[in-house]
């Protein structure tokens, strides 16, 4: 399997979980989306909570050559925690929601 499928297999296997579980107040859900190109990946959270519009981006990823970028991550853990323990190595995933000069820092890929 090449890399761009198998990185398309796990991220619609860990953001399709995320996007089931229901929120346990307001009227809010999840809307998973995925690009025609299978290359951008959204989690949204959208409805309505204590009678104001909720419509918030909770994950953004985008694959670009053979590598992950996150571009948001709400997640309580981190995304990036997820994609590794799914066997992405640290070196094809980009924190691309940090600035460029603090990337190195970060144990994950630069670019």
């Amino acid at each position: 399997m090449d890399t761009i499928n198998n990185y398309h297999q796990i991220i619609t296997e860990i953001l399709g979980e995320y996007a089931k579980l229901p929120y346990a107040y307001g009227n809010l859900e999840r809307k998973f989306i995925i690009s025609e190109d299978h290359k951008n990946y959204l989690l949204l959270t959208v409805g309505y909570l204590k009678g104001k519009r909720v419509h918030g981006c909770v994950v953004h990823l985008e694959i670009i050559n053979d590598k992950i970028w996150i571009y948001e991550d709400g997640m309580e853990d981190g995304i990036a925690l997820d994609l590794v323990n799914a066997g992405i190595p640290k070196s094809k995933i980009v924190l691309g929601f940090h600035p460029p000069e603090i990337r190195p820092h970060t144990g994950f890929a630069v670019n």
